[in-house]
């Protein structure tokens, strides 16, 4: 069995359903310290979290991740006790396999054999930034960390570990990510009787143009990193549950994805915009969960490719497709970002699996990156 692989079960035994990490850290922080790694556990509200470097002086290359994995959903439904971690036909099955289990495991031995060969870095240091909070609020994890490391130490190059491939390892790196703005949007009417409507007003209907117009609008074109800023409805709710009641107002959540062409602020200006030019009331909360960033060149993009091509035999795509990530709060730090791990098609599936022959490809390009940056 490799270390990758071996580790990886470790992980996956332990059942750290967001925001519990389980001992995952614990495990984690000990193999890194018998290394050199000194590691600081940080505990904010209910979340573990620990930051760990290795090495003198340098450049900082930082792995982030985190330990945390999304509910099962019904254990009934695996086809194995999805924290008993399960070989077949060439996979590992278990939750939290792909996201990212594998790939903090990887880390962890690229940095052993690393130590092996070479030593402690002489070019460069090596950190680890985890944290149990990436699958839920997302509020007492990465972001508090990046807080707690302001003016103790500045990353240059950071690698998280989120199953970034497509079809397989290394096939897509992702170098960015859009923004996320999310608003809950309250239409508020007159309640009343289905067969009178002249004595109530319907908010549904109110809000119906005004959500078709924001559906219709181009807010951007897009660029040569970022596809076009889209904009989605998620939920609408309204109504009293009888068939005869028009409502007093109705609740519709929705959400952009934003390319670098745009702002939050741009977004909320044309969006109330619209909403008041079809003059009803309304109310709207925003929430800003992420903005875009964009590692389009430098020496971690370069590193990266680079330990693929090694690795693989064939140069990766760069993407800024896809979800959010904790990249989000530590590129505004400056750091060059990339997410570079497994292949992403189970994750937070019944049946999450990573291939067991990705692990130890997986875990020769980070030790590669490492070489290349640090070493």
């Amino acid at each position: 069995m490799s270390a990758t692989l071996d580790l990886t079960r470790q992980l996956i035994e332990l059942q750290s359903v967001t925001p519990e990490d389980a001992g995952c850290q614990p495990l984690m922080m000990q193999r890194l310290e018998a290394i050199g790694f000194e590691c600081t556990p940080l505990r904010f509200g209910d979340v573990d979290n620990f930051w760990a470097t290795w090495g003198e002086s340098g450049p900082l290359l930082c792995f982030a991740g985190h330990t945390d994995v999304v509910p099962t959903g019904p254990v009934e439904k695996w086809q194995s006790p999805p924290f008993a971690p399960t070989e077949r036909d060439g996979m590992l099955y278990g939750r939290g396999t792909a996201d990212m289990k594998a790939s903090l495991a990887a880390m962890v031995v690229a940095c052993e054999r690393i130590a092996a060969e070479h030593g402690t870095p002489k070019n460069g240091r090596v950190a680890f930034l985890i944290t149990s909070d990436e699958e839920g609020p997302a509020i007492n994890g990465t972001v508090k960390i990046v807080e707690w490391l302001d003016g103790k130490d500045t990353i240059d190059y950071c690698i998280v570990g989120e199953p970034s491939s497509t079809d397989t390892l290394g096939d897509v790196i992702k170098n960015g990510r859009r923004g996320s703005l999310g608003a809950v949007l309250t239409v508020k009417g007159i309640q009343g009787h289905i067969a009178y409507p002249h004595l109530a007003k319907n908010p549904i209907h109110l809000a119906a143009p005004a959500l078709a117009e924001l559906a219709a609008e181009t807010w951007d074109n897009g660029n040569d990193f970022f596809p076009a800023t889209s904009f989605q409805v998620s939920n609408i709710n309204g109504g009293t549950g009888a068939t005869n009641v028009i409502p007093g107002e109705v609740e519709v959540v929705f959400n952009f994805r934003f390319s670098t062409e745009l702002t939050a602020d741009e977004l909320k200006t044309r969006t109330e915009a619209i909403l008041d030019k079809h003059d009803f009331d309304y109310d709207l909360i925003w929430n800003l969960s992420g903005e875009p960033f964009l590692t389009a060149e430098g020496n971690l993009v370069e590193a990266t490719v680079k330990a693929i091509e090694s690795v693989t035999g064939t140069k990766p795509v760069l993407s800024t497709a896809g979800g959010t990530s904790d990249g989000r709060f530590i590129a505004p730090t400056g750091a060059q970002v990339v997410e570079l791990g497994p292949v992403n098609a189970t994750i937070h599936k019944i049946d999450e699996c990573v291939a067991i022959d990705a692990l130890e490809p997986l875990t020769a390009m980070y030790q590669e990156i490492i070489a290349d940056l640090t070493v």
